[in-house]
């Protein structure tokens, strides 16, 4: 019923979209003509506004068409190395001599798309095969694809990460670091040849009982009955996912707004002066975050549910009762996968000693393979995008890599 409001309020919301669309080119054409005014900019900049008040359910395009490697620029090609129903494995493919570390991104299943981690992609390309796993929006898999649960989400890296080949990297950001360690103790267990030579986690809730934040209190305040009954609802009609039990990516969106209101609003604030004061370049920044953030997917019911119970209710992973197709996994398996974890000291989704935990439940590692990174300033993005993450996160997860290697 909520999803059904929903699409019904957005359609109805669309031409209003539309027509503003509309005026502000037309609008734009009179000011190329008679010149601007304050009064133009600022109406312009209404409609503006108003085109943009919505969400949408399509993924962005990484846009990504070249990069420099050492002295050259590369053309860059998306290409999928392996489709499965609920994910593609998507390729930034370059023609380049020189063999590259390969890595596996692994973004996060949490209601945005995986184009979420552009600046992470951008910043690994020049120096690494990249790989990242292209989750697909739930409303557009059909009913006949059968369920998507945690452990089907395991699997999906494990058979990404087999397709990669024997060799491979792989770097998490946020939730799926869980889901990287299960696959890896999963393979090291069965002595998969795939086995990640290395794994990167960041800012993930490895342990969400240390220092919890408003998202781990929101997990816990309710029993995993109300999270069902009042936030899954099933895909209407006109998509191919029709009938399917979805956590609606609108529902997170707004959940994630209520946290930071006055932020956001702000942000809205400032991007309309901006747009009424003509200045485009400082209104781009907020553009260009919101679009990525208004980009929407839903989670398929099933692996949002247990995710909630076996992450942040019941925490099976630092208890060490997490399960995988039926056995208990046993972390101390992994001995050959070098471990690096990074934090952000303002994170306030996944605080700080939630992901470092993983160096604990990996006992079986050398010191030598364990590390772990603080980065001073930064909140829960500026781990995997940003200035810090460019300038001084990623050089550590480089020499993490190449030492792997």
């Amino acid at each position: 019923m909520i999803y059904a409001a929903y699409q019904a309020q957005a359609d109805l919301l669309d031409p209003m979209r539309t027509a503003a669309r509309l005026s502000r080119r037309v609008l734009a054409t009179v000011m190329d003509g008679f010149g601007e005014t304050a009064f133009l900019r600022n109406v312009s900049a209404g409609f503006e506004m108003i085109e943009r008040a919505g969400l949408s359910h399509s993924r962005p395009s990484f846009g990504i068409e070249s990069v420099t490697v050492g002295n050259r620029e590369v053309e860059v090609v998306e290409e999928s190395a392996l489709d499965l129903p609920f994910g593609t494995l998507l390729h930034f493919r370059k023609d380049i001599d020189q063999p590259q570390p390969r890595i596996l991104v692994v973004a996060p299943l949490s209601g945005h798309f995986a184009t979420l981690l552009l600046d992470t992609v951008k910043t690994l390309l020049p120096e690494n095969d990249v790989y990242i796993t292209d989750w697909a929006n739930a409303r557009d898999v059909p009913l006949a694809a059968g369920r998507f649960g945690f452990d089907d989400y395991v699997t999906h890296l494990i058979r990404f990460l087999e397709a990669i080949g024997p060799g491979a990297h792989a770097l998490a950001v946020c939730q799926p670091c869980v889901q990287v360690l299960a696959a890896t103790a999963a393979m090291a267990q069965r002595d998969n040849p795939a086995t990640p030579h290395s794994i990167t986690l960041m800012a993930g809730p490895v342990d969400c009982r240390v220092s919890p934040t408003k998202v781990n209190e929101l997990a816990t305040s309710k029993p995993l009955d109300w999270f069902e009954q009042n936030l899954i609802s099933t895909v209407p009609p006109g998509f191919r996912g029709v009938g399917r039990r979805v956590y609606p990516g609108f529902v997170q969106v707004g959940a994630f707004m209520a946290m930071n209101f006055d932020r956001h609003v702000k942000a809205h604030v400032e991007m309309f002066e901006n747009l009424a004061m003509g200045q485009h370049d400082k209104a781009s920044t907020a553009k260009n975050f919101y679009d990525e953030y208004f980009a929407v997917l839903d989670l398929d019911a099933d692996f949002y549910l247990e995710t909630i119970r076996k992450v942040f209710q019941d925490y099976d992973l630092p208890r060490g009762v997490l399960t995988y197709e039926g056995e208990t996994l046993d972390f101390r398996a992994i001995r050959r996968t070098s471990l690096l974890t990074v934090e952000g000291e303002r994170d306030d989704i996944c605080a700080v000693g939630q992901t470092v935990a993983a160096q604990d439940i990996c006992a079986s590692l050398r010191p030598h393979r364990k590390r772990h990174h603080l980065q001073p300033g930064v909140g829960h993005y500026g781990v995997f995008s940003g200035r810090r993450w460019r300038g001084q996160v990623y050089p550590l997860v480089r020499n993490h890599i190449l030492s792997a290697d």
